[in-house]
């Protein structure tokens, strides 16, 4: 049988087994994709020819990085040169920081207070100092202050600003509008890096990024196919940036260039926007359980989000319980263990019958606890 064949077979059988919840325990704590991958992936996969592999990429000859920086130059309407590519969004932030914190004696980066633990942990790798701006709790939402974002920035003047937009844990988001105020009001030597790992469960609309990116030199915007795309295995991510940093793109690109079977399934997967804004969509219907089943209960806040987790603020005491109770059905959720976030949980939306079973078994561990 044909090496292909073979391997869309396993791939496929795979896909199915995890989507059937047939391989014994239920993620939903690293909001990660319970879904299926749309068909364009699968042929992808199946259609790949392995004899590729023995040979490096050759649009290195033509001045260009990778087949998938050229889609996405033309997707996103931004020179190619100013693409960003990485092992995940993970490893283009993590480039960011190290660069343009080492580069000079200013190794300040300001950082969201409830956000990604790992901004910290890659600061502290490269001697980095960070400081970190307040989000505020505004009835059953978090939010940025735009004017303190501003205030903090011009009166620290780090290096490095970074906005999580939406920001991970409390699914809050930025505005283009906002972004573009805090652009345009901060000193014009900080690097901002917004991550934007989440965004396209928020909208469709990209259009803002070419503009913000051609004006604004010390901008950095980074994206992923881990979230929308449901893809965090295959370890793509991708990113723009301001003109002038060559030598960051130096630093940042690969030589050799990039892995082609991960090259051919991230181009399939995006031009698979229909399929996974149909999942996306979907999720909506999670929101509404978490709200209708959880949102009125004593001691129970449903914050609202525009990304592909919930944050849950819940009785802490009920916390060894609802551990147990999920363990046993194998189940995983996210117990915070953030300053501030202490009594939350962050659920990551997975299928209907996934949510069901979560919100069910929170409903009856705080039951049996009254």
């Amino acid at each position: 049988m044909d090496t292909s064949v073979v391997l869309f077979i396993k791939y496929d059988y795979l896909c199915r087994l995890f989507v059937h919840g047939k391989t014994g325990m239920n993620y939903l704590d690293r909001n990660e994709f319970n879904f299926q991958p749309s068909d364009k992936v699968l042929e992808a996969v199946g259609n790949f020819d392995p004899k590729t592999l023995c040979f490096y990429t050759r649009i290195y000859d033509t001045g260009k990085k990778s087949v998938v920086s050229v889609r996405l130059s033309e997707i996103y309407h931004v020179p190619e040169e100013q693409v960003l590519l990485g092992y995940g969004g993970e490893e283009i932030l993590k480039n960011a920081i190290h660069y343009f914190l080492m580069e000079g004696e200013n190794r300040t980066i300001l950082i969201p207070e409830f956000s990604w633990w790992y901004y910290k942990n890659v600061a502290g790798e490269c001697s980095g100092v960070f400081e970190m701006y307040p989000l505020h709790e505004t009835g059953d939402t978090f939010a940025y202050d735009v004017t303190e974002v501003i205030e903090y920035a011009n009166r620290i003047h780090p290096r490095m600003l970074l906005l999580a937009s939406p920001n991970n844990p409390t699914g809050n988001s930025l505005t283009s509008e906002e972004i573009g105020r805090i652009m345009e009001n901060i000193p014009s030597d900080t690097m901002v890096l917004v991550d934007e790992a989440y965004a396209s469960f928020i909208t469709s609309d990209t259009d803002y990024i070419a503009p913000l990116v051609n004006k604004y030199s010390n901008l950095i915007i980074i994206r992923t196919l881990s979230k929308f795309y449901g893809l965090p295995g295959l370890r793509v991510g991708f990113g723009f940036i301001g003109a002038g940093h060559d030598q960051f793109l130096s630093y940042s690109n690969k030589y050799l260039g990039y892995n082609r079977f991960s090259e051919s399934v991230a181009l399939a997967a995006l031009e698979s926007d229909e399929h996974y804004r149909k999942v996306a969509d979907e999720m909506e219907w999670d929101r509404q359980l978490f709200k209708k089943e959880l949102g009125n209960l004593p001691g129970f806040k449903v914050y609202k989000s525009v990304a592909n987790f919930i944050l849950v603020k819940y009785p802490a005491d009920i916390k060894e319980a609802l551990q147990n109770a999920l363990a046993e059905q194998n189940y995983k959720i996210k117990f915070m263990g953030d300053k501030g976030l202490e009594d939350c949980l962050r659920i990551t939306l997975g299928r209907k019958e996934q949510i069901q079973v979560v919100v069910d078994t929170i409903k009856r561990v705080y039951q049996n606890s009254i």
